[in-house]
Order: C-alpha cells, then structure tokens, then sequence
C-alpha cells in the first residue's frame, strides 16, 4: 500500500479487533503496536509479529493511528481519557467501535482540541467477514480525514460508507443494530411459531430466503444461529446486544420517538440475559421466545477465541 505513513497503534483485540488488527498488519504495510488488557490475544499478535505496547502511553508515542475496538461506551471513555494527555498533531485517532453519539462527540472535541483528527468508524457484519476482511464500516468524518484512512479501512472492509461528520458513523450504526435486533426477534417468532403448527424449521426458512422475507438476517443469524441452536461464547453476546439496543433507544428519546419495536427487543434481550444466557451469543434471545427449549440446548459449543 502506498502513503507516507509509517505506524498504527490498535486498542482492543476481541472478537472483531483481533482480526481486524491483524488485517492492518498483514495488509498495511505498516508496523503495528498493540495494546490490551488481556494476555492471550497479546501472545498470539506477539506470534504474528505485532508489536505488544506496555501501556497507552508507550502505544501514543510510537504511532501516528491510533483504532480502537472496545465493548462500550464506558471502555472509549476511560481509553480516551488515558490517550488524551498523550496526543498531538498529526494523531489520527479511529474508533471502531459502538459508541454513544453524544459521548463520541465530545470526545472528538477534546481531541481536535489537541491536535488530534477523529474519526468514528464502527463495523457491521460477522466475524467471519472480519477475518476475511469484509467488513463494512461506517464513517463519521471529515472528508480529508476520511481520504487519510480509507488504505487502512480498506484492509479490513470492503464496504466504506460515508456517513458524515463525527458522530453519524454511530448513528448509522445504531441503527442498523436495531433494524438487524428487530428483525432476528421476528425470525425467532416466526420459527417458534412455525414448529408449534408442525412445519419443520428448516423448510420454513429456506423458504423465507426464496420470498420477500429474505435478508441478511436469516442467512446468517436465522440459519446459522437459529435453526440449528448454536449460540456459543466468545461471539457477540446478549449483552453486548442489549448495550447497543439502549444506544438506539436513547437515540429515539432524543428526538422524540416512541420506538415500540425496539422496545420489545429490549424486553426479549433482558428476558434471555435473566435466563442465564447473557454471555451467549444474542440470538439466543429465542430462548426467551420458545419456552419449549431446554437451556442445555444453549450450552457454549464453540468456545472459539
């Protein structure tokens, strides 16, 4: 690749900002310093060549981009504020993340104020696309600052979507989360409803995905996730679902928009966080929708790191 920069830094090596780091690496042609709290992902970047910083501060001063990839708003707040005293002009800081709108913002005012350029760049679609680098990314950005990074997306996304200033990444991607939220709930309706009545699940979806009810949904979470029951650890978790649903819902109180749908989702998330199934992967919310099923059939079959 070809520009005038010489070093990333990466924050967060979890279930997307693993593989994502480690697209930079191998497809950048720049040098890569990584930071996380947890060892493991650490040896395995050490293993790849990745350089492993011993704190932010180190992480600040040996590179020009800074991404990160962290599991909330809390987490980008406290990085942000670690990062702040350590940043100067010519940072480029990229947050992958899913953040709050308000909080990115006023996060990118401190920074500009230092110098620094920001950009909100959260990705869509599985892990899987993120370790083939297929991502799609939606940017909040300048356009110059986004016409800086676009070489470095582009390692790890294959769909770049502007979606302007600061801040409407996070919208975008908020958004989306909603929409994917509600219509993975109505699939877990729909095959629950549809196994009562004696129409076997497998049908039921093959012929969802021939009709006008086909999406991204059903083919990935409706065929992978739903029909076959496996909903394992290490994946992005009930939880974390229902964090990014209350971004949405905060969104909808701002403006003033009674956003029913959304609002049953959260009640469908909670319900399966309350069953014991927080930490397994979100469409396990059918679990709150069938009481049919036995909890086992929820157990983590793939542990996978």
């Amino acid at each position: 690749m070809n520009n005038p920069f010489t070093s990333i830094g990466f924050i967060g090596l979890g279930v997307m900002g693993e593989p994502m780091c480690h697209r930079l690496h191998e497809k950048s042609g720049l040098r890569v310093v990584v930071f996380d709290i947890d060892t493991k992902p650490l040896a395995r970047a050490r293993k790849a060549g990745i350089t492993v910083a011993a704190n932010l501060e180190d992480l600040a001063s040996d590179t020009q981009f800074i991404f990160t990839s962290l599991p909330d708003g809390q987490a980008l707040d406290r990085v942000a504020g670690e990062l702040a005293p350590n940043l100067r002009s010519g940072h480029t800081f990229i947050d992958t993340s899913t953040a709050p709108v308000a909080l990115t913002r006023r996060i990118a005012g401190q920074f500009n104020a230092a110098g620094a350029d920001y950009a909100d760049a959260p990705v869509a679609r599985t892990r899987e696309a993120a370790r083939a680098g297929k991502l799609a990314t939606m940017v909040g950005a300048e356009d110059a600052v986004l016409a800086r990074i676009r070489p470095l997306l582009a390692c790890y996304a294959t769909d770049i979507i502007h979606c302007g200033d600061v801040g409407s990444g996070q919208v975008v991607k908020i958004l989306n989360n909603m929409v994917l939220m509600q219509t993975v709930n109505a699939l877990a309706e729909a095959l629950t409803i549809g196994r009562r009545v004696g129409v076997d699940g497998g049908i039921l979806f093959a012929a969802l995905a021939e009709g006008s009810a086909d999406s991204f949904a059903l083919r990935n979470h409706g065929l992978k996730a739903l029909l076959p029951g496996d909903f394992p650890g290490n994946a992005f978790s009930t939880i974390y679902a229902r964090k990014d649903l209350s971004y949405a819902l905060d969104l909808a109180e701002e403006v003033g928009i009674d956003a029913q749908g959304a609002r049953a989702v959260e009640d469908v998330l909670d319900a399966a966080a309350a069953m014991g199934l927080g930490d397994a992967y979100w469409p396990a919310l059918l679990a709150a929708i069938d009481d049919d099923l036995e909890l086992d059939t929820f157990a983590d079959t793939s542990n996978e790191t």
